[in-house]
């Protein structure tokens, strides 16, 4: 089913900066949850600690962001329901795909 969407160039453009938004909004926030976890170091077990805090985010992030047109909306839903995107960053998209992503969100 979400093989057949067809997206426009303008809803392309829109979804690229809204993935790209999103991406930036977690790296921030991986980068904010850093500053913290080096501050508080205070063993050297903590060092590696980090490090497989790092390994385990890396994995998550490198999972999540798909930009295949097939599951986008589907990486839309779960990047709403974690905060790191919001429904104004996808002003543009045709509402079939605003109404799947909501579908998505409510499962």
């Amino acid at each position: 089913m979400l093989r057949d969407i067809k997206w426009s160039p303008s809803e392309k453009k829109i979804a690229r900066e809204a993935f790209n938004k999103a991406h930036e909004r977690e790296m921030e926030s991986i980068k904010f949850s850093l500053y913290e976890k080096v501050a508080a170091i205070k063993k050297d077990k903590d060092i590696w600690e980090l490090h497989n805090y790092l390994s385990e985010r890396r994995d998550q992030v490198d999972s999540k962001y798909d930009y295949r047109y097939s599951v986008l909306l589907n990486v839309f839903a779960r990047l709403i329901m974690e905060g790191f995107l919001f429904e104004d960053d996808l002003v543009g998209l045709s509402d079939e795909k605003i109404a799947i992503i909501d579908k998505f969100c409510s499962l």
